[in-house]
């Protein structure tokens, strides 16, 4: 079992974000463990429990986690674990911001349990730190990094952003050579998107700021999965990359569809064929916790098809890729020819960096083949 815990506060909004988040100066951090809590007794009654008796990884997102107090990280964990036991080695992560974490915080931050950051430092490029509205400077990364360190925080991961606007002028091959130089175990890197309702939307419907183009963004792409291998990175899934041994576990145990829970508003969890999420708005969270009411929006019953086509889609994300016959000889046969896909001696296929450029079109049409459309 996995639990996700949605810390949704913010200093600011991102440019380009469209997570569930509440911008706030002062952090309701008492307020928001109990919630948790509270929410997070009412699934102990749940089945799921029967099959997975305890916690294996823990992943506290955001929005920005860091921004809690460190005492109510600590109260939080322990909080969790009075309830269900957290395996001795479980992963225990704590999303941060560079500009949020001292000597202090991150003392308590590893005397509570936590055993893994990552970082959001998006770029090295001081320009580009104010147009995506990040409130840490450069200096401070590399700060923020020896901190962690010498309060025996090893295991980091780094978030960079590619496939910016060219106007910014980023030099994505110095920001990837910034990140080395740190010695991270673990780098994720995504692609810029424009999302609804974001800053970056509306500076893209009126003209000021110009989508990247496919070209470009592919080549960073490229060049990023280049970069990680000659780097001694294995670039493990889309997105993901880490020293060998080092894959986020937390991350992994979605893309295997093992079962999670997520508390905290807009989190969502999956047992099995069972989906649900949470309201979005932290106001309306608390809300209904302090009231004793679920806080849930939605929920839904995955069917065999719709199990099926995530098991194809998650499995394409990673190194690991599928067995054969999930795909059929015809299709193989065409992605390999393409450059889009290898096959291993034991039969299993997985996209190569290529591939994942056309990740979405390439489930779709595997999809519509298995499944006789």
């Amino acid at each position: 079992m996995h639990l996700y815990v949605h810390v949704p506060f913010c200093a600011r909004r991102c440019s380009y974000c469209d997570f569930a988040i509440a911008v706030r100066r002062v952090v309701p951090s008492r307020r928001f463990v109990e919630a948790v809590l509270q929410e997070w007794g009412g699934w102990q009654t749940h089945p799921v429990w029967a099959s997975s008796p305890r916690l294996d990884t823990v992943y506290l997102g955001g929005g920005t986690p860091s921004r809690l107090e460190p005492e109510a990280v600590g109260a939080l964990l322990a909080g969790l674990a009075r309830e269900r036991a957290i395996a001795p080695d479980a992963e225990i992560t704590l999303e941060a911001n560079p500009d949020d974490v001292t000597p202090a915080g991150a003392a308590a931050w590893r005397a509570a349990g936590v055993n893994r950051i990552s970082l959001g430092v998006q770029s090295f490029d001081p320009g580009v730190l104010t147009w995506m509205h990040r409130t840490h400077t450069v200096g401070q990364v590399g700060t923020a990094v020896e901190v962690l360190r010498a309060a025996g925080i090893h295991d980091l991961s780094l978030d960079l952003i590619f496939g910016l606007p060219e106007a910014l002028r980023r030099d994505w091959s110095r920001d990837l050579d910034s990140a080395f130089a740190l010695g991270p175990d673990h780098l994720s890197l995504y692609g810029l998107t424009v999302e609804d309702h974001t800053p970056l939307a509306h500076w893209t419907a009126r003209g000021e700021v110009a989508r990247v183009d496919e070209v470009r963004y592919a080549a960073e792409f490229l060049a990023a999965d280049d970069a990680l291998r000659r780097n001694g990175f294995e670039h493990y899934e889309v997105s993901n990359a880490a020293r060998p041994g080092r894959r986020a576990r937390h991350n992994s145990a979605y893309w295997r569809r093992a079962p999670f829970i997520g508390l905290g508003p807009s989190a969502h969890s999956g047992l099995n064929r069972e989906r649900r999420w949470n309201v979005r708005d932290w106001a309306a969270y608390d809300r209904l916790v302090g009231n004793g009411a679920a806080a849930i929006e939605g929920s839904e019953q995955l069917s065999e098809d719709a199990v099926a086509l995530e098991e194809i889609y998650l499995g394409l994300r990673t190194a690991d890729g599928l067995p054969a016959g999930r795909l059929g000889a015809e299709t193989v046969a065409r992605w390999v020819d393409a450059g889009w896909a290898l096959q291993g001696p034991t039969g299993r296929v997985r996209l190569t960096p290529e591939g994942w450029l056309r990740l979405d079109a390439l489930v779709a049409s595997a999809a519509a083949l298995t499944s006789g459309a």
